[in-house]
């Protein structure tokens, strides 16, 4: 019985690595636009992380022209997400940073954690 559940369960993607909140990342998304396909970058900070198995997801959060925030959500286990990278690692004290939709400008930056892109570089 447990087979049969487990076969229903998608595999995680392995083009996405190991996310924290606080992450600078580019997504790589694939989009569907009639019956054509194309790569989609969205570059942003990582604002929250879901897990939960198969419906585990992760929010990033970008500012768009203007400067109206544009918040979209990734699916773990998607296969519409082509890579993940993680361009700069962040130190934070919280699991959700729902607070950087207020700020803006030099108050929403966020102390940059070297050693920790390191050992993900290294891996």
């Amino acid at each position: 019985m447990t087979d049969i559940i487990s076969s229903f369960n998608p595999e995680p993607n392995p083009n996405i690595p190991d996310l924290q909140p606080g992450d600078n990342v580019r997504v790589h998304a694939r989009i569907v636009e009639g019956d054509r396909e194309r790569i989609q970058v969205f570059q942003g900070i990582v604002m929250r992380m879901r897990k939960g198995g198969v419906n585990s997801s992760f929010t990033v959060r970008r500012i768009a022209s203007h400067g109206i925030g544009v918040e979209r959500t990734f699916l773990n286990c998607s296969p519409r997400v082509e890579k993940v990278e993680v361009l700069r690692r962040a130190k934070v004290r919280r699991a959700q940073l729902y607070f950087m939709r207020n700020i803006r400008g030099k108050a929403a930056r966020l102390k940059e954690d070297r050693a920790a892109l390191e050992r993900l570089r290294g891996k």
